[in-house]
């Protein structure tokens, strides 16, 4: 009976420190993943299509407009420098998909980071902070920022039917007011109106340890609006049969794992969820985790998508990403995990690029 109680009370320990990181909402999705990788066929070619979102965010802590511009200077200017000494296994340069936030609009900032993407060095979506919003104001916002963004500057694009199409991060990770608390959102309905005005697909995943964190991980799927909160919850995993309805909206996820060979206190493993920052910065080991999670299409699985986050004009991230050649040290990284072995192609690409190869091998080509 004492053995019994003995293990009730580790459970219940260790349950409890799951909760306290909301692990609790994804570690079977975790477990089950594992076990599946581990009795999977290895490819003898693997490619990896490799993509930065940056939550791009010049006015960080209320910055004032010389304070942004002088960030994005600093950004502009150093990015080709770096980029230049860097490239995948076809000889193309790293790529940037800026997700500009509609609340930090500002037109000569959109010009210079423009300049960029006409340089064949990245791209721009959407980015929103948005709280207690409403249904109108959100489709009004949302199709104001992309014709202004399409109109004014030559970004974004439209598809065969002529309408501007976008891809979408939801800003405090709070998409479809997944928030417990209900903050930093305040519509139930959000991905029915993202669909509504021209979203194809949404990187906002993974978010933990925040409790807005799905229960799937590592997948690409579809979501479908079910007029709760967090309704990309749960969906339908791509594969090369998968046929997208026209109320579905194409979730793409970033890795999420645990690092064990990264301990707290030498004892609990840290969460890996693909966010490069000055307190998270590249190594070997991580790019070899984030490969390792299999973020890809059932039936294509010699296919593999990274997609990692960052907020790259926050003072510390610049600092780290520039003055201690973080960047660079972050494409040597994947460049020697995944470009320099013989059973690897390294592919660099934008966003949406990466959305155009999923929609590609769902299809069969």
């Amino acid at each position: 009976m004492i053995y019994v109680s003995i293990i009730l009370v580790i459970f219940t320990m260790i349950w409890f420190v799951l909760k306290l990181r909301n692990m609790d909402i994804w570690i079977f999705s975790y477990i089950r993943g594992l076990l599946a990788r581990l009795f999977s066929e290895k490819s003898t070619m693997t490619h990896v299509y490799f993509c930065l979102a940056d939550h791009y965010e010049p006015f960080h802590r209320n910055a004032t407009t010389e304070v942004a511009r002088n960030r994005v200077n600093k950004w502009v200017k150093n990015y080709p420098l770096v980029a230049s000494r860097h490239s995948d296994s076809f000889g193309r340069a790293p790529q940037h998909t800026y997700f500009y936030p509609e609340e930090e609009y500002d037109e000569e900032i959109i010009n210079k980071i423009s300049v960029l993407c006409k340089d064949n060095l990245g791209d721009v979506e959407i980015h929103l902070h948005h709280d207690d919003d409403t249904e109108e104001n959100l489709r009004n916002t949302l199709n104001r920022f992309k014709t202004l963004l399409h109109d004014k500057h030559d970004l974004l694009r439209k598809n065969s039917k002529g309408e501007i199409v976008y891809g979408f991060i939801h800003g405090n990770w709070a998409l479809d007011n997944s928030r417990k608390d209900g903050k930093w959102c305040g519509i139930d309905n959000e991905l029915d109106i993202l669909i509504e005005t021209g979203c194809a697909y949404d990187m906002t995943m993974p978010s933990a340890p925040s409790d807005t964190q799905t229960r799937i991980i590592n997948k690409i799927y579809y979501a479908k609006e079910d007029g709760l909160c967090k309704s990309h919850d749960k969906g339908r995993e791509l594969s090369v049969s998968t046929k997208k309805e026209k109320d579905e909206i194409l979730m793409i996820q970033g890795p999420l794992t645990l690092n064990w060979r990264s301990r707290k206190f030498g004892i609990m493993p840290r969460i890996e969820s693909g966010e490069i920052s000055y307190d998270a910065r590249s190594s070997l080991q991580r790019a070899k985790l984030w490969g390792d999670c299999g973020v890809s299409i059932n039936g294509a699985d010699d296919h593999i998508f990274i997609k990692l986050h960052c907020h790259g004009v926050t003072d510390k991230n610049l600092k780290m990403f520039y003055d201690e050649n973080g960047l660079d040290k972050l494409w040597t990284d994947l460049e020697s995990v995944y470009r320099d072995k013989s059973n690897y192609k390294l592919h660099y690409v934008t966003a949406w690029e990466m959305y155009e190869i999923i929609n590609k091998l769902s299809s069969g080509k």
